[in-house]
Protein backbone atom coordinates (compact mmCIF):
# COMPACT_ATOMS: atom_id res chain seq x y z
CA UNK A 1 0.00 0.00 0.00
CA UNK A 2 1.00 3.55 -0.32
CA UNK A 3 -0.75 6.87 1.99
CA UNK A 4 -0.63 9.96 -0.34
CA UNK A 5 -1.77 12.80 1.75
CA UNK A 6 -3.15 15.41 -0.35
CA UNK A 7 -4.06 18.08 1.95
CA UNK A 8 -4.41 17.51 6.19
CA UNK A 9 -5.20 20.79 7.38
CA UNK A 10 -8.43 21.79 9.32
CA UNK A 11 -10.72 24.18 7.29
CA UNK A 12 -9.58 27.34 5.65
CA UNK A 13 -6.90 26.46 3.09
CA UNK A 14 -3.66 28.19 2.33
CA UNK A 15 -1.25 28.40 -0.61
CA UNK A 16 0.33 25.23 0.52
CA UNK A 17 -2.12 24.13 3.14
CA UNK A 18 -5.15 21.79 2.17
CA UNK A 19 -7.98 20.89 3.49
CA UNK A 20 -8.45 16.87 4.42
CA UNK A 21 -7.89 14.67 1.52
CA UNK A 22 -6.17 11.41 0.50
CA UNK A 23 -5.26 8.86 -1.98
CA UNK A 24 -4.66 5.08 -1.14
CA UNK A 25 -2.85 2.66 -3.49
CA UNK A 26 -3.72 -0.76 -3.01
CA UNK A 27 -3.18 -3.44 -5.42
CA UNK A 28 -2.07 -1.29 -8.01
CA UNK A 29 -5.70 1.06 -7.52
CA UNK A 30 -5.88 4.10 -6.28
CA UNK A 31 -8.90 5.34 -4.57
CA UNK A 32 -9.71 8.21 -2.23
CA UNK A 33 -10.34 9.33 0.92
CA UNK A 34 -12.52 12.47 1.65
CA UNK A 35 -12.30 15.57 -0.74
CA UNK A 36 -11.30 18.34 0.59
CA UNK A 37 -10.84 21.65 -1.30
CA UNK A 38 -8.34 21.58 -4.57
CA UNK A 39 -8.03 17.37 -3.94
CA UNK A 40 -8.18 17.15 -7.99
CA UNK A 41 -5.74 19.91 -8.20
CA UNK A 42 -3.41 17.83 -5.73
CA UNK A 43 -4.02 14.62 -7.82
CA UNK A 44 -2.39 16.13 -10.48
CA UNK A 45 0.31 17.99 -8.92
CA UNK A 46 1.45 14.21 -7.30
CA UNK A 47 0.91 12.81 -10.55
CA UNK A 48 -1.79 10.26 -9.67
CA UNK A 49 -4.10 9.52 -12.75
CA UNK A 50 -7.49 10.13 -12.55
CA UNK A 51 -8.36 7.29 -14.59
CA UNK A 52 -6.98 4.99 -11.88
CA UNK A 53 -9.75 6.25 -9.54
CA UNK A 54 -12.56 4.32 -9.04
CA UNK A 55 -13.88 4.01 -5.14
CA UNK A 56 -14.63 7.20 -3.33
CA UNK A 57 -14.84 7.57 0.71
CA UNK A 58 -16.50 10.59 1.89
CA UNK A 59 -16.32 10.18 6.00
CA UNK A 60 -18.92 12.74 6.38
CA UNK A 61 -20.68 16.30 5.32
CA UNK A 62 -18.07 19.22 6.49
CA UNK A 63 -17.15 21.42 4.14
CA UNK A 64 -13.70 20.98 4.62
CA UNK A 65 -14.03 17.35 3.65
CA UNK A 66 -16.33 17.30 0.46
CA UNK A 67 -15.98 20.55 -1.12
CA UNK A 68 -13.22 19.09 -3.37
CA UNK A 69 -15.42 16.42 -4.73
CA UNK A 70 -18.16 18.45 -7.07
CA UNK A 71 -15.63 19.70 -9.04
CA UNK A 72 -13.53 16.49 -9.53
CA UNK A 73 -16.79 14.61 -10.55
CA UNK A 74 -17.15 17.51 -13.00
CA UNK A 75 -14.00 17.35 -14.56
CA UNK A 76 -14.07 13.86 -15.06
CA UNK A 77 -17.18 14.60 -17.18
CA UNK A 78 -15.36 17.06 -19.26
CA UNK A 79 -12.18 14.05 -19.77
CA UNK A 80 -15.28 12.23 -21.16
CA UNK A 81 -14.96 9.46 -18.75
CA UNK A 82 -16.49 5.87 -19.36
CA UNK A 83 -15.50 3.99 -16.47
CA UNK A 84 -17.61 3.38 -13.55
CA UNK A 85 -16.92 5.54 -10.63
CA UNK A 86 -18.12 4.16 -6.71
CA UNK A 87 -18.51 6.86 -4.02
CA UNK A 88 -19.45 5.92 -0.54
CA UNK A 89 -20.46 8.69 2.01
CA UNK A 90 -23.52 9.88 4.34
CA UNK A 91 -27.09 9.20 2.77
CA UNK A 92 -27.49 13.06 2.21
CA UNK A 93 -24.85 13.08 0.33
CA UNK A 94 -26.41 11.87 -2.84
CA UNK A 95 -29.72 14.54 -2.83
CA UNK A 96 -26.70 17.23 -2.06
CA UNK A 97 -24.94 16.06 -5.62
CA UNK A 98 -28.54 16.05 -7.23
CA UNK A 99 -28.72 19.34 -6.35
CA UNK A 100 -25.24 20.76 -7.05
CA UNK A 101 -25.98 18.59 -10.69
CA UNK A 102 -28.87 20.26 -11.38
CA UNK A 103 -28.25 23.60 -11.16
CA UNK A 104 -24.49 23.87 -12.40
CA UNK A 105 -25.92 21.63 -15.31
CA UNK A 106 -23.65 19.17 -15.39
CA UNK A 107 -24.70 15.53 -17.03
CA UNK A 108 -22.23 13.03 -16.01
CA UNK A 109 -20.80 10.93 -19.06
CA UNK A 110 -20.02 7.71 -16.65
CA UNK A 111 -22.06 5.35 -14.23
CA UNK A 112 -21.57 7.18 -10.74
CA UNK A 113 -23.06 4.48 -8.48
CA UNK A 114 -23.99 6.04 -4.78
CA UNK A 115 -23.53 3.84 -1.33
CA UNK A 116 -25.26 5.29 1.46
CA UNK A 117 -22.84 4.74 5.03
CA UNK A 118 -24.93 4.89 8.14
CA UNK A 119 -25.32 2.47 10.80
CA UNK A 120 -23.82 1.42 14.23
CA UNK A 121 -20.74 -0.58 14.33
CA UNK A 122 -18.09 -2.01 12.02
CA UNK A 123 -19.73 -2.75 8.80
CA UNK A 124 -18.74 -3.67 5.01
CA UNK A 125 -19.19 -1.12 2.63
CA UNK A 126 -16.80 -2.57 -0.15
CA UNK A 127 -16.09 -5.98 -0.87
CA UNK A 128 -13.88 -6.62 -4.60
CA UNK A 129 -10.95 -8.98 -5.87
CA UNK A 130 -8.48 -6.73 -4.55
CA UNK A 131 -9.62 -5.29 -1.12
CA UNK A 132 -12.56 -4.40 1.30
CA UNK A 133 -13.60 -1.68 2.96
CA UNK A 134 -15.40 -1.30 6.26
CA UNK A 135 -16.79 1.06 7.67
CA UNK A 136 -17.12 2.63 11.66
CA UNK A 137 -18.99 5.34 13.37
CA UNK A 138 -16.95 8.10 14.96
CA UNK A 139 -17.63 10.93 17.29
CA UNK A 140 -18.45 14.50 15.68
CA UNK A 141 -20.93 17.44 15.49
CA UNK A 142 -22.65 15.35 12.81
CA UNK A 143 -22.55 11.86 11.39
CA UNK A 144 -19.05 10.70 10.76
CA UNK A 145 -17.56 7.28 9.54
CA UNK A 146 -13.88 6.49 9.68
CA UNK A 147 -12.73 3.70 7.55
CA UNK A 148 -10.55 0.27 7.47
CA UNK A 149 -9.02 -0.41 3.99
CA UNK A 150 -8.13 -4.40 4.13
CA UNK A 151 -5.80 -6.69 1.25
CA UNK A 152 -7.62 -9.53 0.09
CA UNK A 153 -5.39 -12.48 1.25
CA UNK A 154 -2.85 -13.13 -1.94
CA UNK A 155 -2.59 -17.43 -2.67
CA UNK A 156 -0.12 -19.48 -1.03
CA UNK A 157 3.56 -19.41 -2.49
CA UNK A 158 4.97 -22.30 -4.06
CA UNK A 159 7.17 -24.07 -2.78
CA UNK A 160 9.32 -25.39 -5.69
CA UNK A 161 12.10 -27.12 -4.54
CA UNK A 162 9.89 -29.57 -2.37
CA UNK A 163 7.25 -29.88 -5.28
CA UNK A 164 10.52 -31.42 -7.15
CA UNK A 165 10.25 -34.03 -4.32
CA UNK A 166 7.55 -35.30 -5.91
CA UNK A 167 7.58 -35.84 -9.62
CA UNK A 168 3.71 -36.83 -9.85
CA UNK A 169 2.44 -33.26 -8.88
CA UNK A 170 1.95 -31.44 -12.41
CA UNK A 171 1.40 -28.55 -13.25
CA UNK A 172 -2.31 -28.66 -13.14
CA UNK A 173 -2.12 -29.09 -9.39
CA UNK A 174 -0.60 -26.02 -9.09
CA UNK A 175 -3.95 -23.95 -8.46
CA UNK A 176 -5.20 -26.04 -6.12
CA UNK A 177 -2.39 -26.11 -3.90
CA UNK A 178 -2.36 -22.14 -4.05
CA UNK A 179 -5.92 -22.48 -3.31
CA UNK A 180 -4.88 -24.44 0.03
CA UNK A 181 -5.59 -27.32 -0.98
CA UNK A 182 -3.80 -30.91 0.17
CA UNK A 183 -2.06 -32.90 -2.48
CA UNK A 184 -3.64 -36.42 -2.62
CA UNK A 185 -1.31 -39.08 -5.09
CA UNK A 186 -2.89 -41.81 -6.97
CA UNK A 187 -2.29 -44.54 -4.20
CA UNK A 188 -4.52 -42.39 -1.80
CA UNK A 189 -1.25 -40.72 0.40
CA UNK A 190 -1.67 -37.11 1.37
CA UNK A 191 0.49 -34.40 1.30
CA UNK A 192 0.06 -31.81 3.39
CA UNK A 193 -0.43 -28.43 1.41
CA UNK A 194 2.28 -26.69 4.39
CA UNK A 195 5.45 -29.09 2.61
CA UNK A 196 4.53 -27.96 -0.52
CA UNK A 197 3.66 -24.16 -0.31
CA UNK A 198 5.15 -21.16 1.95
CA UNK A 199 2.62 -18.71 3.59
CA UNK A 200 1.94 -15.21 1.79
CA UNK A 201 2.94 -11.98 2.84
CA UNK A 202 0.39 -10.79 5.69
CA UNK A 203 -2.64 -8.74 4.10
CA UNK A 204 -1.82 -5.13 4.99
CA UNK A 205 -4.30 -2.78 6.50
CA UNK A 206 -5.07 0.79 6.69
CA UNK A 207 -7.38 2.96 9.32
CA UNK A 208 -8.41 6.25 8.84
CA UNK A 209 -10.27 8.21 11.44
CA UNK A 210 -11.68 11.33 10.29
CA UNK A 211 -12.73 14.56 12.58
CA UNK A 212 -13.77 12.74 15.69
CA UNK A 213 -13.87 12.77 19.65
CA UNK A 214 -11.46 11.01 21.56
CA UNK A 215 -13.18 7.64 20.92
CA UNK A 216 -11.39 4.63 22.71
CA UNK A 217 -14.20 2.62 21.04
CA UNK A 218 -12.86 2.15 17.64
CA UNK A 219 -9.90 0.28 19.31
CA UNK A 220 -11.67 -2.92 18.64
CA UNK A 221 -11.83 -1.89 14.89
CA UNK A 222 -8.50 -0.82 14.02
CA UNK A 223 -6.50 -3.37 16.14
CA UNK A 224 -3.15 -3.93 14.47
CA UNK A 225 -3.50 -1.70 11.52
CA UNK A 226 -0.34 -1.30 9.12
CA UNK A 227 -1.01 2.56 9.51
CA UNK A 228 -3.49 4.33 11.09
CA UNK A 229 -4.61 8.15 10.36
CA UNK A 230 -6.28 9.88 13.09
CA UNK A 231 -6.81 13.31 13.46
CA UNK A 232 -4.75 15.64 15.99
CA UNK A 233 -6.56 18.91 15.80
CA UNK A 234 -5.24 20.11 19.10
CA UNK A 235 -2.85 20.08 21.65
CA UNK A 236 -3.57 18.51 25.01
CA UNK A 237 -3.26 21.89 26.51
CA UNK A 238 -6.50 22.23 24.34
CA UNK A 239 -8.52 19.70 25.47
CA UNK A 240 -11.59 21.60 26.26
CA UNK A 241 -11.95 23.31 23.20
CA UNK A 242 -11.32 19.80 21.36
CA UNK A 243 -14.11 18.27 23.87
CA UNK A 244 -16.51 21.28 22.96
CA UNK A 245 -15.65 20.89 18.96
CA UNK A 246 -15.55 17.25 19.07
CA UNK A 247 -12.14 17.16 18.08
CA UNK A 248 -8.75 15.17 19.59
CA UNK A 249 -5.62 16.13 20.68
CA UNK A 250 -2.37 14.80 19.35
CA UNK A 251 -1.84 13.07 22.91
CA UNK A 252 -5.50 11.32 22.62
CA UNK A 253 -4.58 10.42 18.86
CA UNK A 254 -1.57 8.41 20.42
CA UNK A 255 -3.23 7.04 23.22
CA UNK A 256 -5.66 5.20 20.40
CA UNK A 257 -2.79 4.20 18.45
CA UNK A 258 -0.96 2.82 21.45
CA UNK A 259 -3.97 0.72 22.52
CA UNK A 260 -4.79 -0.42 19.40
CA UNK A 261 -1.27 -1.67 18.63
CA UNK A 262 -0.97 0.18 15.52
CA UNK A 263 2.47 -0.34 13.24
CA UNK A 264 2.38 3.27 12.55
CA UNK A 265 0.77 6.26 13.17
CA UNK A 266 0.05 9.57 10.84
CA UNK A 267 -1.48 12.60 12.81
CA UNK A 268 -3.38 15.55 10.70
CA UNK A 269 -5.80 17.77 10.02
CA UNK A 270 -4.10 20.40 12.41
CA UNK A 271 -6.00 23.64 13.79
CA UNK A 272 -4.16 26.81 12.11
CA UNK A 273 -3.47 28.30 15.68
CA UNK A 274 -0.22 26.16 16.16
CA UNK A 275 2.54 27.80 13.52
CA UNK A 276 5.18 25.11 14.49
CA UNK A 277 3.49 21.74 14.44
CA UNK A 278 6.72 19.98 15.97
CA UNK A 279 4.39 20.33 19.37
CA UNK A 280 1.78 18.29 18.47
CA UNK A 281 4.28 15.75 17.21
CA UNK A 282 5.77 15.81 20.37
CA UNK A 283 3.01 15.75 22.22
CA UNK A 284 1.99 11.88 20.02
CA UNK A 285 5.39 10.93 20.27
CA UNK A 286 5.76 10.99 24.09
CA UNK A 287 3.07 8.64 24.34
CA UNK A 288 3.96 6.32 20.73
CA UNK A 289 7.00 7.06 19.10
CA UNK A 290 5.94 5.28 16.25
CA UNK A 291 4.10 8.70 15.09
CA UNK A 292 4.83 11.10 11.76
CA UNK A 293 3.15 14.28 11.09
CA UNK A 294 1.18 14.24 8.06
CA UNK A 295 1.84 17.13 5.37
CA UNK A 296 0.57 17.88 1.77
CA UNK A 297 2.39 15.39 -0.52
CA UNK A 298 3.74 12.87 2.18
CA UNK A 299 4.13 9.33 0.95
CA UNK A 300 3.66 6.39 3.17
CA UNK A 301 4.96 3.00 1.95
CA UNK A 302 3.82 0.51 3.63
Amino acid sequence: MELRILGCHSATPKPDEYPTSQALLVKNQWLVIDAGEGMQTQLRRFGIKFGRIKNIFISHLHGDHVYGLFGFLSTLRLLNRQTEMHLYGPPELNELLGQVFKFTQVELTYPLHFHPVSGEGLQLISDNDKFTVHAFPLKHRITTHGFLISEKPEPRKLNMDAIKNHPEIGIWAYNNLKAGKDFVTDDGKVIPNEELTLPPPRPRKYAYCSDTAYLPEIIPYIEEADVLYHEATFAHTDKDLAQMTFHSTARQAAEIARTARVGKLVIGHFSSRYRDLNLLLEEARSVFPQTELAYEGKSVIF
